[in-house]
């Protein structure tokens, strides 16, 4: 298969641009890498597009390594013929090379092969030939008692099976019903039991398309089904399916086509429906999964690239009822300055107790924050703090924050090692203010699986969700970079070219010789060779450096051209160190890209991100983002009223619309219908998670606590 012809025609891009890109990932180069430092060899493509061509390029090759075997499997049998060899060279999904070989693989013992030990194969080729006159008499010639034939009749129905098999075993037909199916049948569901109430109630009794079941309801019926509430099955259109198999396989209208309708009969309702409706309901659950993952890595993405709260001292609280309110200070780098447990849900003397110590250390460490974890006791500490805050001077403010993950990290490996002196319910509390003052940072210390970022997420494959999750973390942390002096070996880790041994060879590296003085100085960590430099050393900043250009997105191989750069310009690296570059991208623009690009012997792509960089050293893309909200005072669901409009910022999307809190601890639901007022097939194509949007309430049901939001102002 010409790989490079499929690649360009599905993702549209030119044969030399997806040469390129084979190329590039054969070599070993990352993605992220490849997305920023060869954009000329591959016309300017996300990171996004890149990942999904490479997973396309796996399956690729999967196929043809799966084409070889299937070839040389039925080759082997000495049962290739032309027909089968094209079959198996046009094929261009797995689950067609799977159906060719079906008829070859070796099966266990069914009556079909019983019927051919009993030597009833030629009976079996002279009814599909439908010419003879008599089957009877036909059939009495394999009576066999030793072979265990006891009459006609025996022989007859054992040839029937061997014909049923091999229908059942016909890539045709298959093909031809999988295709009536996909277009006609419904998925239907009912009660397991219908006086037992469930989560699964609205499916007791529904029936939908195939072809229009959205995923998460396809989802919810799985699990429904998993969890023993539901049946589900395929209800499919018998007629047009048996008429498929009459065409193909009826050629007369005599005893012995007679005989090969009933065998259609028998293989239909025996064989092929039960194999097609566990087939296609596995390829409905895989489509479903390949448009839910999209969603999840969307929310993850969106989440990992909140904008940082920066350079304020921070408290952490991890609400609980009964153990109490968990309590960390940090300081702007996320140093911990102190602890505490209050019980702010208990007595009033416990509460007012609560109010001094958490007041002491607001004034005490002069802290402007505070991250409250949205988990048990989160709206009664959500009350509280309000309450505190209150009393105070008002500089200091709160925000809502996700905990997903954090009693997960708090009793890792990793936490003991960062926090050896912490009790581990206390470095739950120190993961959330670190949450709120960088994100990205604190979030990579996690499994993606355990931030929780859609619907049935545990109903995908993990091993498929984990490999789309990382990638994801990899693209974020590599777009924002990392400081070399500061990162945690958790995110240096996902920078690209490093692994975790590396990773942890740099912090080593740190703490033996102090503080990196350049990227250069990189090349003395151990296992750390020319090819994980080229990778890494763009993504990774050096503030401390005295070459300002090692504090940029720059990569060391374009420090040439970015000089030539400047000098063409009029400016040199001090400018650079003062910030006085704000008029470079004019000068450009003056003077000709192409022809600068053209002098500097660099793509005017490269040319443009290297005048980006230098406009503003050590820029965080996250800095470009509307600020989270933070609050002083919180309100109750009482408080709405139909007809406000409210700031809010996306917890959560979902295929039927998003979350969105505006400060009332239970989050609103925008469906999708009140996203926008032109259609969208996704709530992802208009919001991510983190992005901070005006509603308006449209209802509020404060007995069941929901929320309708609407963003058409």
């Amino acid at each position: 298969m010409d790989h490079v012809s499929v690649l360009s025609s599905e993702f549209k891009i030119k044969p030399e641009y997806a040469q390129n890109i084979i190329t590039l990932l054969d070599e070993g180069n990352t993605i992220p890498f490849i997305a920023r430092y060869r954009k000329e060899m591959h016309g300017t493509l996300d990171d996004q597009t890149i990942r999904a061509i490479s997973e396309r390029l796996e399956y690729l090759r999967n196929l043809d390594k799966r084409r070889e075997e299937v070839y040389n499997l039925i080759d082997g049998m000495e049962k290739m013929t032309d027909e089968i060899k094209a079959s198996i060279e046009n094929a261009t999904v797995l689950s067609e090379l799977e159906d060719i070989y079906r008829p070859f693989r070796p099966k266990r013992r069914t009556r079909a092969s019983v019927a051919k030990e009993k030597g009833l194969e030629p009976l079996s080729e002279y009814i599909l030939a439908q010419e003879g006159e008599s089957l009877s008499s036909e059939a009495e010639k394999y009576v066999d008692a030793e072979k265990g034939v006891e009459s006609a009749d025996d022989a007859i129905k054992g040839a029937m099976d061997i014909i049923a098999e091999n229908f059942s075993d016909d890539p045709d037909i298959r093909k031809r019903m999988k295709n009536i199916i996909r277009l006609n049948a419904r998925l239907v569901s009912k009660a397991a039991d219908e006086e037992k109430e469930s989560v699964y109630t609205q499916y007791y009794d529904y029936s939908e398309e195939m072809k229009n079941i959205p995923p998460h309801r396809l989802l919810a019926i799985n699990r429904g089904e998993k969890e023993g509430f539901l049946k589900v099955n395929i209800d499919i259109p018998q007629e047009k399916c048996l008429n498929i198999m009459y065409r193909l396989k009826v050629t007369g209208d005599g005893e012995l086509s007679n005989t090969i309708r009933e065998v259609c009969d028998d293989c239909y309702t025996r064989l092929l429906f039960p194999s097609l409706e566990n087939e296609l309901r596995g390829e409905m659950t895989d489509n479903a999964t390949d448009l839910s993952i999209p969603v999840f890595e969307t929310n993850l993405r969106g989440l990992l690239m909140q904008p940082p709260v920066k350079g304020f001292t921070t408290i952490g609280l991890d609400p609980g009822f009964r153990t109490g309110c968990k309590l960390a200070v940090v300081d702007p780098t996320g140093r911990v300055l102190d602890t505490a447990v209050i019980y702010p849900t208990h007595s009033d003397a416990q509460v007012e107790k609560s109010k001094k110590i958490l007041s002491s250390m607001i004034k005490k460490y002069g802290v402007r924050a505070i991250a409250i974890g949205n988990g048990t006791a989160s709206r009664e500490t959500e009350k509280f703090t309000a309450e505190v805050l209150a009393a105070l001077d008002g500089n200091t403010k709160y925000m809502i924050v996700n905990e997903a993950g954090a009693s997960v990290y708090s009793a890792s490996k990793l936490a003991a090692a960062e926090m050896p002196d912490l009790d581990l319910t206390l470095r739950s509390a120190v993961s959330i203010a670190r949450r709120l003052q960088d994100p990205l940072a604190e979030l990579v210390k996690i499994d993606p699986q355990s931030i929780g970022v859609g619907q049935y997420q545990h109903d995908m494959p993990q091993k498929q969700l984990s490999a789309a999750l990382d990638g994801v973390v990899e693209d974020c942390v590599n777009a924002v970079g990392a400081d070399l002096n500061t990162a945690s070996p958790s995110l240096l880790a996902h920078i690209a070219g490093i692994n975790k041994k590396v990773s942890e060879n740099i912090v080593i590296y740190r703490e033996q010789n102090g503080a990196f003085t350049s990227r250069s100085e990189l090349k003395k960590v151990d296992k750390l060779g020319p090819k994980a430099f080229e990778q890494c050393a763009g993504f990774l900043r050096v503030p401390e450096s005295e070459n300002p250009l090692d504090n940029t997105g720059v990569h060391p191989e374009s420090y040439k051209a970015a000089l030539k750069l400047l000098s063409i310009c009029g400016y040199t690296l001090d400018d650079v160190k003062a910030g006085n570059l704000a008029l470079l991208p004019e000068r450009v623009k003056e003077k000709g890209a192409d022809n600068i690009a053209e002098e500097l012997g660099i793509g005017t792509p490269t040319l443009n991100d290297i005048v980006k960089e230098l406009t503003k050293p050590g820029r965080d893309p996250r800095d470009e983002l509307p600020p989270p909200i933070l609050r002083t005072d919180v309100m109750d669901i009482k408080d709405l009223k139909e007809g406000m409009e409210m700031k809010g910022t996306v917890r959560n999307v979902i295929d039927f619309g998003a979350f969105v809190d505006i400060g009332v601890h239970q989050d609103g639901l925008v469906h999708i219908s009140q996203i926008s007022n032109r259609r969208i097939k996704h709530p992802s194509d208009v919001l991510s998670v983190g992005d901070i949007v005006t509603v308006k309430i449209l209802s509020v049901d404060e007995k069941k606590g929901r929320i309708s939001l609407t963003m058409k102002l």
